[in-house]
């Protein structure tokens, strides 16, 4: 009996559903992430918090994913999938009752670390999930309603929380996230289905060790010489160089993780690495991740700056803020299920480039900081129209170049990449805005001149990193199993193909098997 070959190019119910559910609790962990970036201010005045102190709450978070991401590939290796989903959505759940409730700043510093242990699984395991379960042929369909709970729940955060803050006091914004958390939780645990079971893989304990240390003192001196994520010790920053502190958690991160990656080269001789570093072997994954490194360094300076910028210099409130950066994620969400198809069809390389260059033009109109907010609206959403070609392609090809077994992995390092790429980018743009701030105010300039200036100069630095980015997306191909498996595979070379199909395309795991 002949066997239908679209057989193969389907999603069955049971796995629709389990995606579903996923991308809803991702909808909702991720949401929590920005919903709290104006919520600083009253958080302070109701528990008398100074700045350094508060900025923890977003430290903190930051932190604690930096931790816990990299540990991902072991655990979804370990339990099953509805195990590792109970962890994660309880653990979330928790976190977010700890922050209702709390009466002061260390209860709810500890229910945000709780929240973040949550939020680093939910990300890796939803990307995991879905590779697993999607054919190659509907990897960019899938990965672009992926983009959606990526690009819309961060756009959705501050503005939501703008609108409850404007009448209800901050804990009402962890008391709306704790009821879906619990829908969500709750759902899952009737209707989530298995997709890996558990095996019995140890774990080994100085690798964790040397992942939490490395990546946690990494990311605290990254964020410490940046100002933390905190706008407004950030645009103080102007006033001196990097802490002594930050400085040394550098040094401390960069030996420990040295010697994270030399325990992990010797553990995957035995398959025991709790990240194993083989997913690198792989040409295409490795391109991707650079690609991903600049484009998340450069990227995520101006989203730090431009709300300083806008509060501090042309001096919009937090709600005008965020519903100036709405139309931007919005219009990244709507774009990314079109994105998804058209990666499908054909591949890559055609949606990064213009992508990208959409991102350098974007980042070139925000770098004039005019005075009109409507030219920054402007230059936000061309940057995010941008942003919504390269997150699907770049993800999709990044982890479809894999072999299957190197998902977990796959997905945890792209993971504390954005993490530590988003740190450093960060500490770069504010610490360059600080110097020429710090220049203009000794050359008799006023203090918001100088910020405005800065931001002006950081602004234009990523622009640069932008086009670097463009470079990079050329070296990048379309994977031989996404082609062999395209709609018009049957005739040939698909139609749109990058890169070698047929009989290569069943060798995705040597190192040259991704182009």
């Amino acid at each position: 009996m002949p066997i239908d070959p679209r057989a193969a190019d389907t999603i069955d119910p049971r796995s629709r559903s389990v995606i579903i559910l996923l991308l809803v609790s991702a909808f909702v962990v991720i949401l929590n992430e920005t919903i709290l970036s104006v919520a600083l201010p009253p958080i302070m005045d109701d528990l008398d918090l100074a700045e350094t102190t508060a900025q923890w709450l977003t430290t903190g978070f930051m932190l604690t994913m930096a931790v816990v991401i990299p540990t991902t590939g072991y655990l979804m290796g370990r339990f099953s999938t509805r195990q590792v989903f109970t962890i994660a959505m309880t653990t979330f759940t928790v976190g977010t009752l700890i922050c209702a409730v709390s009466p002061s700043f260390l209860p709810l510093l500890a229910g945000r670390i709780v929240q973040a242990s949550g939020t680093a699984i939910m990300m890796p395991l939803l990307m995991t999930t879905v590779m697993n379960l999607v054919p190659p042929s509907k990897h960019g369909m899938v990965m672009g309603n992926i983009s959606i709970v990526i690009s819309v729940a961060p756009a959705l955060g501050p503005t939501i929380s703008g609108l409850i803050l404007s009448f209800a006091p901050w804990r009402a914004l962890f008391l709306l996230v704790l009821p879906i958390a619990v829908f969500a939780l709750l759902f899952g645990l009737r209707r989530i289905e298995n997709v890996d079971e558990a095996t019995a893989q140890p774990v080994d304990l100085l690798s964790v060790a040397l992942s939490g240390v490395g990546f946690g003192t990494l990311v605290y001196g990254l964020t410490g010489i940046s100002g933390g994520q905190d706008q407004s010790a950030a645009s103080d920053a102007v006033s001196g160089g990097a802490p002594t502190a930050a400085i040394v958690c550098l040094v401390i991160g960069v030996i420990s993780l040295a010697l994270f990656v030399w325990r992990q080269v010797l553990l995957q001789k035995v398959e025991r690495a709790l990240l194993d570093l083989r997913t690198f072997a792989t040409r295409n994954f490795s391109v991707a991740v650079g690609l991903m490194v600049v484009m998340m360094g450069a990227m995520f300076g101006v989203v730090v700056l431009l709300p300083i910028f806008l509060q501090r210099v042309a001096e919009l409130s937090t709600l005008q803020v965020g519903l100036m950066m709405l139309p931007g994620g919005l219009a990244m969400g709507l774009l990314a299920p079109l994105v998804g198809r058209l990666f499908d069809r054909v591949g890559p390389r055609p949606l990064l480039v213009p992508g990208l260059i959409a991102v350098v033009i974007g980042i070139g109109i925000m770098s004039r900081v005019p005075e009109q907010a409507w030219l920054i609206v402007v230059g936000h959403v061309v940057m995010s129209l941008g942003l919504a070609f390269v997150f699907t392609p770049l993800m999709t090809t990044a982890l479809g170049s894999l072999p299957k077994r190197l998902y977990p992995h796959g997905s945890a390092i792209v993971g504390t990449v954005q993490q530590v790429a988003g740190a450093a980018g960060a500490a770069l743009m504010v610490s360059i805005m600080s110097r020429v701030a710090s220049g203009t105010v000794a050359d008799g300039g006023t203090h918001l001149e100088g910020i405005a200036s800065g931001t002006s100069v950081a602004f234009t630095l990523s622009a640069v990193l932008g086009v670097a980015t463009v470079v990079i997306a050329l070296f990048i191909r379309r994977n031989p199993a996404d082609a062999a498996n395209a709609p018009v595979a049957a005739a040939g070379t698909p139609d749109g193909s990058e890169g070698p199909t047929g009989p290569s395309a069943e060798a995705p795991e040597s190192p040259g098997g991704a182009g």
